[in-house]
């Protein structure tokens, strides 16, 4: 059976002329992946490649996988180059940044631990190795300031509660919220998680800094220490 290329199909169901006839925003996913390939290969139309990318990793995560996949699983994609790849991954981290300078043009408010880990969940859910944050908030619970204090496990180096309150004295914070992801997957807090969140909530009450909570991130699923009675 002869396959159908790109230029075979009428017009109207192509989606760089539909882009230009109708702009981006009636694009499907799929199609608007196509456009930003631009090319197909000799197995695939630009719109088989797109689909093709929008499966790769976990069920349901479509565009979102661009924020994740690695030059590896890109390429791995019969039909993807290195150059193709290098595109994708670098408009990922574009839309990464765009949003979160949208983010903060504004205060963010989080009153809820869901808003915490919605904020932190797709950046952080397929990272292959521990990340320890900490956002510092004002009295109307709006961010002032977030920090990467750790890459690793909290049982290696990580910034010492008085080095992370000199931090929040100096934005004049007065709560926290400890921040940081499982790998693995499992969100049980580990004994090394509560003797931290203990050295910093005891440091914090000392100086007026209230610990006000502490999230783990797991794959699609959070732990709070608040709503556990852990805090």
């Amino acid at each position: 059976m002869e396959r159908i290329r790109m230029k075979d199909l009428p017009p109207a169901d192509r989606p760089y002329e539909k882009c230009i006839k109708a702009g981006p925003q009636i694009l499907s996913d799929g199609e608007l992946l196509a456009v930003i390939i631009r090319t197909g290969s000799r197995e695939a139309t630009s719109l088989e490649l797109a689909d093709k990318l929008l499966a790769l990793g976990s069920p349901g995560d479509g565009l979102l996988g661009l924020l994740h996949h690695s030059l590896t699983d890109l390429t791995g994609v019969k039909g993807i180059g290195k150059v193709k790849a290098i595109q994708l991954l670098c408009i990922g981290e574009l839309s990464r940044r765009i949003w979160k300078r949208k983010a903060n043009e504004h205060p963010l408010i989080f009153e809820h631990p869901e808003d915490i880990s919605d904020y932190f969940m797709e950046d952080m859910r397929h990272l292959e190795q521990e990340e320890i944050h900490v956002m510092f908030f004002n009295t109307k619970q709006a961010m002032i300031k977030e920090l990467l204090i750790a890459r690793g496990t909290v049982n290696a180096s990580v910034m010492t509660p008085r080095e992370l309150l000199i931090e929040g004295l100096r934005c004049r914070a007065v709560g926290m919220v400890l921040v940081h992801n499982h790998p693995s997957g499992d969100i049980s807090p580990s004994r090394a998680d509560i003797l931290l969140t203990k050295r910093v909530k005891e440091a914090g009450d000392l100086i007026g800094i209230q610990l006000i909570d502490h999230i783990i991130i797991g794959d699609r699923c959070f732990l709070s220490f608040r709503q556990q009675h852990l805090l």
